[in-house]
């Protein structure tokens, strides 16, 4: 039974709740991560535990579980003069505290951006398979 402190190799897929996929680790090598680490979003770690390998199991996590809520304060209009050249909207930029942020609306004046993870105020279901425990 996997408890914290165990390293797991799952392969999974994510969906939001329409079912469009937004990842999946079945066309490469299986996610690895420690439980209990936090190397991945909390309800995830907090599903895995209690399985064993071979195992099976699909779940829902709510937003808190997974990226949070999505939080206004996370965007912002930055005056277009700061902003580099040729930028569109969709495009993800990385600003100089590390930060990668999505830009969301270019006027002639300022840009919009937005720090929110994309999948943030989303709930997310995976369909996972536990390959091996470490």
């Amino acid at each position: 039974m996997i408890e914290s402190g165990d390293t797991v190799h799952v392969h999974y897929t994510g969906m939001l709740d329409d079912g469009t996929v937004f990842d999946s680790s079945r066309e490469r090598d299986p996610l690895a991560f420690e439980i209990g680490a936090g190397q991945v979003i909390p309800g995830f770690d907090e599903h895995i535990k209690g399985l064993d390998a071979g195992d099976t199991a699909k779940f829902r996590l709510e937003p808190d579980q997974a990226y949070g809520e999505r939080r206004d304060d996370l965007v912002a209009a930055v005056p277009a003069d700061n902003a580099p050249d040729g930028l569109s909207e969709g495009d993800q930029v990385q600003l100089q505290d590390g930060r990668r942020v999505t830009v969301i609306e270019v006027a002639d004046d300022a840009v919009t951006i937005d720090a929110n993870h994309p999948l943030a105020g989303k709930a997310l279901t995976f369909d996972v398979e536990v390959v091996e425990v470490a």
